[in-house]
């Protein structure tokens, strides 16, 4: 393997460190899979289905789930891991894989009557989400009637039930909505296929249409609710991983796969420069410091980048084991995760810059790289200036003006 923002070695005091260290090294052993499955993804607009059952099969979507329905119950720090290699093979997949395997996470702070209709007959069923608030909701006895069309949902067409945001009107004139998830299956919901996009075009992002379907109240939970880590889940599934703020999972999910996709395209900037020659002067390119200098940089953003994310992903565990949150530490944490697309934005913008005129050919790993990395910081998730302004403002003695940390 190149030592090319190398990850450091699993460490022992994990639990479980054999499962661990197979799946990881699962995940490397898919790359040359994903790889040669990549240009069909994008062509279609859809990572293959063979792709998504060989990730089932190796067991990645049980990596946050809960053990009660068959999961491993791991540390985020091993997700992120199988995420980031997963992207050295096809971004696309890696992300499709990160994004439905958190929601597996995720189904861990619904009431355990959802968690029950999902996975009672089937715990391999997959959930995808779409959480902007557009939805339209009516208060009914027992729950709500949910309508409205959301968008971007990766991953859909692979999964039977979705997660969709939308704010529940307040209940008095002076009264403020109410942000919530709402859990719907496949039999109240239509998929439009419009993702038709630069990059990241093998998640198969399509809309999601609701029309007026009944929702009860314990296929519903409030963000407020996961925010303060009082969610209904937490009666039956008590372990540490479950104590973890939403956004500090959920952020990492659509933040770590860019690393991967940088790190790949650094060892193909390398390879296909070494012998390289300037079409005028003849020159080797890699004699040219400017070149030289651009490399480091760029090996030197993965090597930190990964490292705080190793970093981050122990400390969320620590806290959740501990019961140590601070609102101070959540938004440093928060503001952490979400700078780390920009840096990849960053370092592909220079590799891109100096790869000359081939990588303006389709199929070039390089410009790949550079078109599924810019769309991933299109995520608002990957936003870092409300995350960077709200830790900032917290350093002032300002209040905490965010439910995303």
């Amino acid at each position: 393997m190149s030592a090319i923002g190398q990850a450091s070695p699993v460490a022992s005091a994990e639990p479980n460190p054999t499962l661990e260290e197979r799946l990881i090294e699962q995940a490397r052993a898919l790359i040359p899979t994903l790889r040669s499955r990549e240009r069909a993804a994008i062509q279609a607009g859809q990572v293959p289905r063979e792709t998504i059952e060989t990730l089932q099969e190796a067991g990645f979507f049980k990596v946050l789930q809960p053990a009660r329905f068959g999961g491993f119950e791991l540390s985020p720090r091993v997700y992120c891991e199988i995420a980031r290699t997963l992207a050295e093979g096809c971004m696309s997949s890696a992300w499709v894989y990160a994004v439905i395997a958190v929601h597996n996470w995720q189904m861990a702070l619904f009431a355990d009557q959802a968690a029950q209709e999902v996975w009672g007959r089937d715990p391999n069923t997959r959930v995808s989400s779409s959480y902007m608030p557009v939805g339209k909701v009516k208060v009914v006895p027992g729950g709500y009637r949910l309508s409205g069309r959301w968008a971007f949902s990766s991953g859909s067409a692979h999964c039977d039930w979705v997660i969709l945001g939308a704010n529940v009107p307040p209940a008095t004139a002076d009264g403020k909505p109410e942000p919530r998830n709402f859990l719907v299956p496949r039999t109240d919901y239509r998929i439009v296929e419009n993702w038709d996009v630069m990059g990241l075009r093998g998640t198969g992002s399509n809309d999601i249409v609701v029309e007026d379907a009944f929702v009860p109240e314990h296929r519903t939970i409030c963000e407020l609710d996961m925010f303060n880590l009082q969610c209904p889940g937490h009666q039956h599934n008590r372990g540490a991983l479950y104590r973890i703020p939403f956004a500090q999972i959920f952020n990492r999910t659509i933040s770590t796969t860019s690393l991967g996709a940088l790190k790949r395209a650094l060892a193909v900037f390398i390879d296909t420069t070494r012998e390289k020659r300037a079409t005028y002067t003849g020159d080797r390119l890699a004699r040219d410091t400017t070149i030289q200098f651009v490399v480091a940089q760029v090996e030197r953003t993965l090597d930190e980048q990964m490292l705080v994310l190793d970093r981050d992903a122990r400390e969320l565990m620590h806290h959740a084991q501990e019961r140590t949150w601070t609102l101070e530490r959540r938004a440093a944490l928060g503001a952490s995760t979400t700078g780390t697309v920009s840096r990849c934005v960053e370092a592909i913008d220079k590799l891109m810059e100096f790869s000359g005129a081939k990588a303006l050919y389709r199929g070039n790993v390089i410009q790949q790289a550079f078109l599924d990395i810019h769309c991933a910081r299109a995520h608002v998730a990957n936003n870092p200036y409300p995350y960077g302004r709200n830790l900032g403002a917290i350093r002032f003695g300002f209040q905490n003006e965010s439910l995303d940390i």
